[in-house]
């Protein structure tokens, strides 16, 4: 690599206001981002992206699930590119930079290369990765998820959103059902900037996370079917209340959870009673449950414990309970070549670092089962993310910029 290359640093007040220019875009009164993924908010910051792509040089491409690529090209066009991006999509309360960081830092990546004249060997394509979150639609992970082959382009434009919008329907609203089939654009590997989303590298001191591993995730749809009756009248024994079922299922995972722990997490995030009313038992609800281990063996145990416990507490109770298994992502290991040339961009640059496991899951996680990849993380405040209290500084926000340009330089090579 040459002197100019290996002493190369991003353009760091660039990327921060890039950052805070796109967080007009959905922007909450807390300081945070409501952007769900096919939302207007949604439309106005792709198209920011396309056209800060097309400025940068870049050839732009969106497919058939909307997801863009921005191809620079490289010095021999038959090696494959090396991917780079996330996800520009926030929870309904979401923050600046979870996803935000890694597409942002892959556009500033390009814009360096530019702006120092550097060719590479290998193509290098920045991606934003359609519903990252799965707040809106479900499976989170959608489109990196149909780019890998675990799902059909119909499968996922036909997924509906709480008020019965289609993928497809909701793409079309605003513009961004590509014209290119999910796939076209081959990547020969794929790394991903991200704020660690957790405590652990602000608690430790270190500047950059090296992902070598990531959880695996059970998602299920769960349905409580009791009975309902006035709340005055009817006996206690003789209740079969759905929302008192409900409480007990919640500390039945937080229980499992902990007897699988460390390594294990559970969370019922969301729960709707159906026709509620102060003075009427519940009768029905809906509710979902996320469980996560980095150990397939965990998460099997998990998901055995659960319906054991959900079904013993739904026959004491007199209620039926249905729970469906709608997402399973299995644990990921990352490349071991990429991790280390991750690790030894973050050594020559100066920056501490550590290896870690990432809590969440993210694109670089369903690419890994197709293609080698690997991930950059660095730390947020407090460990907060899908938060509108979420931060990150722009030190560390440059940092692992800089490490992903120099792994990438690694990994494509600079052009002699």
């Amino acid at each position: 690599m040459s002197r100019a290359a290996t002493n190369l640093q991003i353009d760091s007040a660039r990327l921060w206001g890039s950052i805070h220019e796109t967080a007009q875009f959905g922007a909450t009164a807390k300081g945070g981002v409501r952007r769900l993924t096919l939302s207007s908010e949604d439309k106005l910051v792709r198209d920011w992206f396309r056209k800060a792509c097309e400025d940068a040089g870049l050839e732009v491409h969106t497919d058939a699930l909307g997801s863009q690529f921005g191809l620079r090209k490289g010095r021999d066009m038959s090696k494959p590119p090396v991917g780079i991006g996330s996800h520009l999509d926030t929870q309904p309360t979401g923050g600046k930079y979870d996803g935000i960081l890694g597409t942002l830092g892959a556009l500033e990546v390009i814009r360096t290369l530019n702006d120092a004249g550097i060719e590479t060997e290998a193509p290098i394509c920045v991606v934003n990765w359609t519903n990252e979150e799965g707040s809106r639609f479900a499976p989170a992970m959608m489109a990196s998820a149909a780019y890998v082959g675990d799902f059909t382009t119909d499968d996922i434009l036909s997924r509906k959103d709480a008020e019965g919008t289609t993928v497809g329907q909701a793409l079309d609203s605003i513009g961004y059902r590509g014209d290119k089939p999910v796939g076209f654009q081959k990547l020969g590997c794929f790394v991903e900037l991200h704020i660690e989303q957790g405590p652990i590298l602000e608690a430790e001191g270190k500047t950059i996370g090296v992902v070598d591993s990531g959880q695996g995730v059970l998602w299920y749809d769960g349905k409580i079917s009791g009975f309902e009756s006035h709340a005055g009248s009817t006996p206690m024994p003789l209740r079969r209340d759905a929302l008192a079922t409900l409480s007990e299922i919640v500390l039945a995972m937080e229980s499992i959870a902990k007897k699988h722990g460390p390594n294990a997490v559970g969370t019922i995030g969301e729960a709707v009673i159906a026709n509620p009313s102060r003075n009427v038992i519940p009768g029905e609800i809906a509710f979902t449950m996320d469980c996560r281990s980095a150990d397939g063996a965990i998460m099997d145990a998990l998901d055995r414990d659960l319906r054991a416990a959900i079904a013993e507490i739904a026959a004491r109770r007199k209620v039926e309970v249905k729970i469906d298994l709608v997402w399973r992502k299995p644990p990921t290991h990352f490349d071991p070549k990429l991790i280390s040339a991750v690790e030894n961009a973050a050594k020559t640059l100066g920056y501490s670092s550590r290896r870690i496991t990432s809590g969440a899951g993210h694109d670089a996680c369903n690419l890994n089962t197709i293609m080698p990849a690997a991930m950059v993380f660095v730390p947020c405040k407090d460990g907060i993310s899908h938060n509108e209290l979420e931060d990150a500084t722009q030190g560390d926000c440059t940092a692992g910029t800089n490490v992903l340009m120099h792994t990438v330089l690694a990994i494509a090579s600079v052009a002699s």
